[in-house]
């Protein structure tokens, strides 16, 4: 393999800043959407109490929109990574992810390390945080799906 510069940790939190930002505005616009359409929060009454058929509503309306904004993060991610090894934040830091052996990235090893995002954060986000101590700067997801960020 090529020697590469590895991406750093606060650059690539920079970067999954970037990409936050993104799907924050997204996600919220879809929101907004959402609740305009539905109408839900409308006439709810000042004490508090809301109308049978209203948080019923509004439960199911939550659980949806949580599926759909967890798979509009996911296409976002696989894209991304899968067609181009960037995202928007890792472009605009300057980064790419590869695989170990310096591949471009493919749909499936884009997919995996989406997985390898999941665990990565729930164990109080260790996984990320593994990139500060790791020689390649690998969090979890990376050593998951065999890939490096590289500077590009």
């Amino acid at each position: 393999m090529t020697q590469h510069i590895y991406g750093r940790f606060w650059r690539r939190l920079l970067a999954m800043m970037v990409d936050g930002v993104i799907l924050t505005l997204i996600i919220s616009t879809l929101f907004i959407t959402g609740i305009i359409v539905f109408g839900i929060g409308v006439a709810f009454p000042l004490s508090g109490d809301l109308p049978e058929w209203s948080s019923g509503l509004f439960i199911k309306f939550l659980v949806l929109f949580w599926i759909t904004a967890s798979i509009i993060k996911m296409i976002y991610f696989v894209y991304f990574i899968g067609t181009t090894g960037q995202t928007p934040g890792k472009m605009f830091m300057g980064l790419r992810v590869v695989q170990q052996n310096g591949d471009p990235m493919t749909f499936g090893l884009a997919f995996l390390r989406w997985v390898g995002y999941i665990i990565s954060g729930l164990c109080f986000y260790l996984g990320f945080l593994w990139i500060l101590f790791d020689y390649r700067k690998q969090g979890w997801h990376d050593k998951i799906a065999g890939t490096v960020v590289i500077c590009v």
